[in-house]
């Protein structure tokens, strides 16, 4: 393939990439492209392109869209240790269990529904407590009771009536939970980033193709 017709080419790919632009992948791919084209030399060889240019992997990140850390949870819910359990209160006057989760993520600006129930289907799934970090919630069976996991084997919960909102040991084992979920990932963020990082992986490796092709045509 002519030189030309390579770095057409990858016009055409860089182009598509930027439909991807919200995630940090794609840019990073951009990036990439570029740094390809700039040592590539007017015979169509590049020393760069035996280089890895594969997205890092974006999956897995502590902090969702608005910056809210699994830490700043913990911070957040720490706040209310003292406030007296109510059935179906949600602020420092009382407050029961889903009431407390959703007063917690508000302050942070993350809107959260009201019942246990429906809270447990916030954010991603974390696979055991072995998994767990600060700031995952943690949904026991029959979606009756959740806490939030504070680290080091702590909770932090509004546990029934005659009792406050508490820091305590853990008492929950894998048995007796429905589900972990984790708040700071956003699920639609983390498919969409992952999609497009499988898509610039493809899309790099055709450019490099390209190029290689133009280098002995």
């Amino acid at each position: 393939m002519p030189l030309v017709d390579a770095l057409a080419r990858v016009q055409q790919i860089q182009a598509t990439l930027t439909r991807f632009q919200p995630t940090t992948s794609a840019t990073a791919s951009a990036s990439a492209f570029n740094s390809v084209l700039a040592t590539t030399t007017v015979e169509g060889s590049a020393s760069a392109l035996g280089a890895s240019t594969t997205p890092s992997a974006i999956a897995g990140s502590t902090a969702g869209a608005n910056g809210v850390s699994g830490s700043d949870i913990v911070d957040a819910a720490k706040k209310y240790i003292g406030v007296p359990y109510v059935f179906g209160g949600e602020d420092a006057t009382g407050m029961d269990c889903s009431g407390l989760v959703q007063r917690v993520l508000a302050d942070l600006g993350i809107d959260a529904p009201r019942v246990v129930s429906t809270q447990q289907n916030l954010g991603v799934a974390v696979s055991s407590l072995a998994d767990a970090q600060p700031g995952d919630l943690i949904v026991t069976h029959n979606a009756d009771h959740i806490v939030i996991y504070a680290g080091n084997n702590q909770i932090i919960h509004a546990p029934y009536a005659g009792r406050d909102v508490s820091l305590q040991k853990n008492y929950l084992t894998d048995a007796d939970i429905k589900t972990i979920r984790r708040v700071t990932v956003e699920p639609t963020a983390v498919a969409t980033s992952t999609a497009a990082a499988s898509a610039t992986a493809d899309l790099i490796a055709a450019a490099q193709m390209s190029l290689f092709s133009g280098s002995t045509s």
